[in-house]
């Protein structure tokens, strides 16, 4: 069974002065342990499906499983829990809380989770370490670099122990040099932990670490690509 998958999935913004077809018609599975990127100009539609995988929004027509689950057949407390328990982000914009060191950034999700203190402070600051940032745990984000900020967000991202992360754009702020540690990050926990990892990118050096690259133009997937294994 895929981890994620879209049948025949639609995606329509409409508002009074245009309807602007985002997704159209998409049929895709994405596999358990796939290290994947989903490619294509502004507007192809990339960062909407992203969007839809990861229960942020609902589709016009068409279906979304997570797991096997329908989302459009989940509660409100059951999507949130989806999110909680099996999907991590990596966004763009890092999406940290200012006023929280990186430690507690990191830690915030497990405290959701309702993991002891002990115990999530305890994590947090082991998965700083795997990032390279155990020195900087009491550091905010605005003391740190953009990359550094990443790496906290993917720490973050992998606290919770999701079965999928969903990357929209995470090296679009960053230099190629830094751009290409934090994938090299995301590929060893790809590999050793199992974690899925779906990207949305534009970004040559993302399609070049991926495994798989589907495409997408105007909404559509126009080519799917496997790497040969090495």
């Amino acid at each position: 069974m895929p981890i994620l998958e879209a049948r025949h999935l639609r995606k329509v913004y409409d508002t009074r002065a245009v309807k602007t077809v985002a997704l159209d018609d998409i049929d895709l599975s994405i596999e358990d342990g796939e290290f994947a990127a989903l490619a294509g100009p502004s507007g192809s539609g990339k960062t909407t499906l992203l969007n839809l995988f990861g229960a942020l929004d609902t589709p016009t027509a068409g279906t979304v499983l997570l797991d096997g689950e329908d989302l459009a057949s989940l509660g409100a407390s059951r999507l949130a829990e989806l999110r909680l328990r099996k999907l991590g982000f990596v966004f763009q914009a890092y999406n940290l809380i200012p006023v929280l060191s990186a430690r507690e950034n990191v830690e915030f999700v497990m405290e959701l989770q309702g993991v002891p203190a002990n115990a999530r402070r305890a994590k947090a600051l082991e998965l700083l370490v795997e990032v390279g940032l155990g020195e900087l745990a009491d550091k905010r984000p605005l003391e740190m670099s953009g990359g550094q900020q990443q790496r906290v967000a993917v720490a973050r991202a992998i606290a919770s122990e999701p079965r999928v992360v969903l990357a929209d754009e995470p090296t679009a702020n960053l230099d190629s040099d830094t751009a290409g540690h934090l994938l090299d990050l995301m590929q060893r926990l790809n590999r050793e932990r199992g974690i899925t990892f779906l990207f949305s990118t534009h970004d040559a050096l993302v399609i070049d670490k991926a495994r798989r690259t589907i495409r997408l133009r105007d909404g559509r997937v126009t080519r799917d690509e496997r790497k040969a294994a090495s």
